[in-house]
């Protein structure tokens, strides 16, 4: 069995199946009963990050509809365990055939191989595939809901930048509704055009792009995280790294603020209409691994796909020599504009496992 499949301490996340299987899903276990709960909330996020919506991402035509298999009843969560399912109904598993004895560059295949002794399932990438992400979206559509009608928070996430374009705008509140309008999901229409361009001609290449998602988390309660080893940054960190492809992640100054002087860096105090604030944001939201009030900012890189067009160097793993893979099926030039959706739930499984834990969300006993 593999370990590794489920996240949270008070709000549980369990993702099982895999890419050519006959469906993946999800388990969230620990949400408070009485929360209202309809498919389409969960579905709406689904259909952000599904693939074959865009001719920039790959055309692999899944519907990821999903199912509530559990724990909803009339429109309420019951307290039980929340089963949902998508059906797989496009899988090309031939265009992996020639992957039994060939490592594709950039991949899990060998070390997975390795691993569990060859018995892993390869095709589309098994259970180590992109596609798993839709598991997160199941359970985070739900977590999203349970922070915005109980402590009104709020994330949002998007695209700032594909590989060299960068969106030079500062993200504001009237961006928020802007995010979802175009292919890339970046909430500056300018920039937005410029980023499709850069992937269709990496695409004309077969090759890929990689790119940076940033994400702001808004009405965050003071006192969310638990030192030392699940503080706030520690536990964000670990789901975002679930995603395949991120290889970083920074939150408020990040690397940047390693260049600056503690004058510079230090958020200072001040009052505002009654509430403790801080002037800048450098930290980023938290401190000590505490929340502190303000909104939270991570800045996420995703590595170029690894699954590209071009002709590559490899090694047969029966013969042991040399080879050469060119890489068949349908495949995202760039996985950037499919991930907002993803973030946007693994931080609000993350944050809403932290408000149960410090009681500011009961938990279901």
């Amino acid at each position: 069995m593999l370990s590794g499949n489920s996240i949270g301490n008070r709000l549980v996340l369990t993702s099982f199946g895999e890419s050519h299987g006959k469906s993946i899903g999800a388990v969230l276990d620990g949400c408070p009963a009485g929360l209202e709960i309809d498919e389409k909330e969960i579905q709406k996020m689904l259909d952000y990050r599904k693939p074959g919506t865009s001719i920039i991402t790959t055309q692999r035509k899944e519907g990821d509809k999903v199912e509530i298999i559990s724990g909803v009843f009339r429109g309420f969560t019951t307290g039980a365990p929340i089963t949902m399912v998508i059906w797989n109904s496009d899988q090309k598993s031939k265009d992996y055939e020639n992957l039994k004895t060939k490592l594709r560059p950039g991949h899990s295949d060998y070390p997975a191989m390795v691993k569990y002794n060859h018995f892993n399932d390869y095709r589309g990438g098994g259970r180590f595939s992109g596609r798993l992400t839709a598991t997160h979206v199941m359970g985070g559509a739900i977590a999203r809901k349970l922070l915005k009608v109980t402590l009104g928070i709020e994330t949002n996430s998007y695209t700032s930048q594909i590989g060299k374009i960068k969106m030079e705008k500062e993200f504001d509140s009237k961006m928020a509704k802007k995010i979802y309008k175009n292919e890339v999901r970046c909430p500056d229409e300018t920039t937005a055009k410029k980023m499709r361009t850069s992937i269709l001609n990496a695409r004309k290449k077969g090759d890929s792009l990689g790119g940076i998602i940033e994400s702001i988390t808004t009405n965050v309660p003071v006192g969310l995280g638990e030192p030392i080893f699940s503080s706030l940054e520690s536990d964000l960190s670990k789901a975002i790294f679930s995603i395949p492809s991120v290889k970083g992640i920074e939150f408020g100054s990040g690397f940047e603020g390693s260049k600056l002087f503690g004058s510079q860096n230090n958020d200072l105090y001040t009052i505002k209409k009654g509430k403790i604030i801080t002037k800048t944001n450098n930290s980023g939201g938290i401190l000590g691994g505490i929340s502190n009030g303000m909104p939270i900012t991570i800045r996420i890189a995703f590595k170029p796909a690894s699954s590209i067009a071009q002709k590559q160097a490899t090694v047969d793993i029966k013969t042991k020599k040399p080879s050469t893979l060119q890489v068949k099926g349908r495949h995202d030039p760039c996985v950037v504009p499919r991930a907002p959706p993803v973030v946007d739930s693994l931080v609000a499984l993350t944050l809403a496992d932290h408000a149960i834990l410090a009681g500011q969300i009961k938990p279901v006993l």
